[in-house]
């Protein structure tokens, strides 16, 4: 498995690959086409994450020292970008979690290229790994 940085990278280099937001977009359907299924049974309450405006919900299985997360949501681009996010840090430690500062999205331009109310959905996202990242620590 390559490092988290290095996972982090070949992320920007995929996104860089696409000049315009449109192919970018097409990029993160992508991603949620090829998410792996999500069990029905496991879209339960305490498994949503709060404040996206679409349902998204995230499994954390705890393998050794490594937390797995499965993810699925019902809409098809916040789908592709919980599926960008469990691609880089699904497998890692939670100490490579917690202590990462989830900056390579900032370098993908994604946050100010949503729209408001995807944004705040990628920001929970993002503080709900995190968050449960610390929490296996």
């Amino acid at each position: 498995m390559n490092t988290l940085k290095e996972a982090q990278a070949e992320v920007i280099e995929d996104f860089s690959m696409y000049d315009e937001w449109l192919d970018k977009y097409e990029y993160l359907i992508d991603l949620g086409h090829k998410l792996e299924p999500f069990p029905e049974e496991l879209k339960t309450e305490d498994r949503l994450i709060k404040g996206c405006q679409s349902r998204v919900w995230l499994d954390t299985a705890v393998e050794g020292d490594r937390l797995v997360f499965r993810a699925d949501s019902d809409a098809i681009i916040t789908k592709g970008i919980i599926s960008l996010l469990i691609g880089v840090y699904s497998g890692r430690t939670a100490r490579e979690i917690a202590e990462d500062d989830f900056s390579f999205v900032e370098q993908l331009g994604l946050r100010e290229n949503l729209s408001p109310t995807r944004a705040n959905g990628l920001a929970s996202m993002i503080e709900t790994i995190r968050e449960t990242a610390r929490k296996h620590c």
